[in-house]
């Protein structure tokens, strides 16, 4: 069985979800899928979804990056 993509209601849902963020400010949710994520304040942009082991990897990579750039001084 094909697992069916979930439909804008239920990525309203999920955002509209407390339980879904950390904070106030840190969105965690395993169920979506997708890496990044718009902020609870609309005009804010858009947060990373920690629920998603590919967005953390990318954020470690990057982390790292900028902290080898200040080193190289």
């Amino acid at each position: 069985m094909i697992p069916q993509k979930p439909t804008q209601q239920d990525y309203n849902n999920w955002h509209n979800d407390p339980n879904n963020w950390h904070l106030g400010m840190f969105y965690y949710n395993k169920e979506d899928k997708r890496m990044f994520v718009p902020k609870k304040l609309k005009w804010a942009g858009f947060t990373i979804n920690f629920g998603n082991s590919k967005a953390i990897l990318i954020t470690i990579a990057f982390l790292f990056f900028m902290y080898t750039l200040t080193q190289l001084k």
